[in-house]
């Protein structure tokens, strides 16, 4: 089948190239109404955001429109109810026919939707909100990362939040939130009330725009300039049902919903971008010729094994992204959100952790990698901003960077391949014993004697005056 694009015949990588036999009839008929979408909408905005670094609500009142807000919400809140492998299917399509920067706020929204729908039942301001988030277009982020932590984003050490007689008192600074001063809603995670020390106690909160400081306009990056990333403050009272989950649910919240969708929908998006460049390529070399040798560029073998090279790299990073939410999908009542209202302590995503951080690795790198070669195939051409291709090489940087970084993420891979989950210090609370005994052999009997005195004044505090 020959896919079309504006009533003409698809310039890119052709359908039979897709692994369709993943998406059921209802999916392909959305993805071909969502390409008709990007033609005459989001690619169009793509372009004017990216020029003139400006968030692109035409674009998401586009999804709106299309009911992709609450793409995975249960449907009887009014949403679509899709599946993990329909959400992949729109994030990817979402960056490669339409606009990158759209894809990535697209992903922050349903991390943000996955963290309140695993949380809905019994919150009646979560339902309503969701009831809502398609006809009054209320797009969502997900803000969780921390000035001092970084792109471990599960560690917030500049945040806290208290009970008072109004409900939460909450205060949190996030270093990088997608559509901060956008957003007409937020989710974000801070240590519990009643904190004692402990960083894995965490709770989840819902903000909405009016009680969170963001950083509209602020956005000065290399590329995905839609995107709109900046710092979020957050000092406010909200009401109790504000928490999304009981107290402390946080780490579980991050290993059930957070963590799984992300990686999923960074999966996609990147995918996305990486067969977007492919698309532009293909249509450059099959066009240009070169007058002296009767030949076009995509004749020369040169081209075709380059193109062969990033067309299976990308395809088995789309291949590892589709079979991981289908399992998920076969693991959750084909991507079921209510199976924990039957059990709030089921955790059948969590199980593929692992999988899921490889997949992020592979798709931001892929999308990174070979968005540097399709420009070079292109030659001079790539580099002019008419084609279209150097808008993607830039933003193909973004993912790699992305909490959790690819260092990160092959580390916390690597780690758990050689040594076991257990492994894992998430919030640094494991003692590296031998390490520690090496650097206290390297003290002398003095320096031994000045932290036996330090570690005895911490054990033994002298009695404060009264």
């Amino acid at each position: 089948m020959t896919r079309t694009w504006g009533g003409e015949v698809w310039f890119g990588l052709d359908e039979e190239f897709d692994p369709q036999w993943f998406l059921s009839d209802e999916q392909k008929a959305l993805q071909e109404e969502l390409i008709t979408v990007c033609h005459d909408v989001l690619r169009p905005n793509a372009i004017e955001a990216d020029r003139n670094n400006v968030y692109p609500h035409k674009n998401v009142e586009a999804l709106a429109k299309l009911r992709l807000l609450g793409a995975l919400a249960p449907k009887k809140y009014g949403c679509r109810g899709e599946n993990n492998v329909g959400i992949t299917m729109i994030a990817e399509t979402i960056a490669r026919y339409g606009c990158p920067s759209t894809a990535l706020i697209y992903m922050m929204h349903m991390v943000a939707v996955a963290g309140l729908v695993y949380r809905a039942h019994g919150n009646a301001e979560i339902q309503k909100l969701l009831s809502r988030i398609d006809a009054d277009c209320l797009i969502g982020t997900a803000s969780y990362t921390d000035p001092e932590t970084g792109g471990h984003f599960w560690y917030p050490k500049t945040s806290g939040a208290k009970r008072v007689d109004d409900g939460w008192h909450v205060f949190k600074k996030a270093a990088w939130t997608t559509s901060s001063g956008f957003a007409k809603w937020y989710i974000t995670q801070t240590t519990s009330p009643d904190f004692k020390g402990d960083y894995s106690d965490l709770s989840v909160f819902l903000f909405y725009a009016d009680e969170v400081k963001g950083s509209p306009g602020k956005w000065d990056a290399m590329g995905m300039h839609g995107n709109q990333s900046g710092p979020v403050e957050i000092d406010s009272v909200v009401p109790e049902n504000r928490m999304v989950g009981p107290r402390g649910d946080g780490a579980r919240s991050n290993d059930e919903a957070i963590d799984p969708l992300a990686m999923l929908m960074y999966a996609g998006s990147y995918n996305g971008l990486a067969l977007g460049c492919i698309d532009l390529a293909k249509r450059h070399v099959t066009r240009k010729a070169h007058v002296q040798f009767g030949r076009r560029v995509a004749d020369y073998p040169t081209t075709q094994d380059s193109f062969g090279r990033a067309v299976m790299e990308v395809e088995a990073s789309r291949l590892s992204a589709y079979s991981l939410a289908k399992a998920i999908d076969d693991a959750t009542e084909n991507g079921s959100w209510e199976i924990y209202e039957r059990d709030p302590e089921a955790m059948p995503r969590a199980k593929f952790a692992h999988w899921c951080f490889q997949l992020k690795y592979l798709s931001t790198k892929a999308a990174s990698e070979l968005s540097d070669k399709m420009l070079q195939t292109c030659g001079g051409r790539g580099y002019m901003s008419d084609l279209g291709l150097e808008r993607l090489v830039r933003d193909s940087k973004a993912g790699w960077v992305m909490g959790p970084s690819n260092e990160v993420t092959s580390q916390l891979v690597g780690k758990w391949a050689l040594f076991g989950a257990n492994s894992l210090d998430w919030w640094n609370q494991k003692v590296d014993e031998p390490v520690l005994m090496n650097e206290l052999g390297k003290l002398d009997a003095q320096g031994k004697m000045k932290i036996i005195d330090k570690l005895t004044a911490e054990l033994n505090p002298a009695p404060t005056a009264e």
